[in-house]
């Protein structure tokens, strides 16, 4: 039989493995007795696991959530997880990076050697995403709380930070009344998907100029997202998409007088196609026409047919800006 301090160990491992345990399933993985069970309960219950008794034919325990958090036991695997994932927490936009940094330097001083070189040898450079916004802690709560409970939610939308003299988000008195479904992290930014009860339709609201009301609202029957995927529902909004697939709105295809393997790098979530004679065919969706053209620069090479005409309109337009542009340029400075 192992000692009480590794038993004790085991039992809380087990524990956190399944819901439900059997007591004489607990006993006979650990090859101790019913009683021993049942007095090592005790021991980790003094210790503030909230462990609670089940009843039924064999009866057992269960570990549920308590008033405070009790020490935590990880397996190898979970432990190198949890300390990466604290590394780069500050550049998730939840406002939680000096409250992470603790937490790891915390984990960090309690790690094994063998763990602890295994996560110094994982070095992690945090950059964050270029002006993304911080957002408080206190309103993601707030948001996941009101969609936990599926209670409308009731909140003034800002302008964006930098909107006032001071550089503080400025409240334009725009109050919003919705049924929130969806927390929503990318790049960086937090965004609450949600059902807009004054606009009756699907809206994605930037989480940082969020700031609720109290009290909130009635609880509600969660409507059906369209699409039934909230990423790819969220990324269709990102791209302006209008179309009940999700894709772009304005798709068109340049014919380039440059090899296939020299334009695919670039392509991104295109598609590119050998056409033959060095040349290559792509095709491109993007949320605009003139967005469209604009990045038919980025191959550097010549265009030799665009489709369909919307694209070869924004072309144009696109040339004549930037030929006067070149003209401007070279006229006389602005300070001579």
């Amino acid at each position: 039989m192992p000692t009480t301090a590794p038993r004790l160990l085991a039992l809380l491992s087990l524990l956190q493995t399944r819901r439900d345990w059997p007591a004489a399933l607990l006993a006979d993985r650990l090859d101790v007795t019913d009683r021993t069970v049942r007095r090592d309960v005790d021991r980790l219950r003094e210790l503030g696991y909230p462990i609670t008794s089940t009843r039924g034919r064999e009866g057992g325990y269960r570990l549920d959530a308590g008033a405070r958090l009790p020490p935590l036991l990880f397996d190898d695997e979970q432990a190198v997880a949890l300390t990466i994932a604290l590394r780069t927490a500050a550049a998730s936009g939840a406002g939680v990076g000096e409250a992470a940094e603790r937490a790891l330097r915390t984990v960090r001083q309690v790690l094994p050697t063998r763990l602890a070189h295994r996560v110094d040898a994982v070095p992690v450079t945090v950059v964050p995403a270029p002006g993304a916004p911080s957002v408080d802690p206190a309103v993601l709560t707030a948001i996941g709380a009101a969609v936990r409970a599926r209670e409308v939610l009731r909140f003034d939308y800002v302008r964006a930070a930098g909107a006032g003299a001071d550089g503080a988000p400025v409240d334009d008195g725009l109050s919003r009344r919705v049924e929130p479904h969806h927390l929503v992290a990318r790049a960086g930014r937090w965004y609450l998907v949600a059902w807009d009860l004054d606009r009756d339709d699907w809206r994605v609201f930037r989480a940082d100029r969020v700031r609720p009301r109290t009290p909130g609202g009635a609880r509600f029957a969660p409507r059906e997202l369209p699409g039934g995927d909230v990423e790819a529902f969220a990324a269709a909004r990102f791209r302006g998409a209008t179309t009940a697939d999700g894709g772009w709105p304005c798709r068109g295809t340049l014919v380039l007088d440059a090899d296939a393997r020299d334009v695919a790098p670039f392509v991104t979530d295109g598609v590119v196609e050998d056409v033959g004679g060095g040349r290559s065919r792509v095709t491109l969706g993007s949320w605009s026409w003139v967005a469209l053209a604009a990045s038919a620069a980025r191959f550097d090479a010549e265009v030799l047919l665009v489709a369909p005409q919307e694209l070869a309109d924004a072309c144009s337009l696109l040339a004549d800006r930037f030929r006067r542009a070149a003209d401007a340029g070279r006229g006389p400075s602005p300070s001579a």
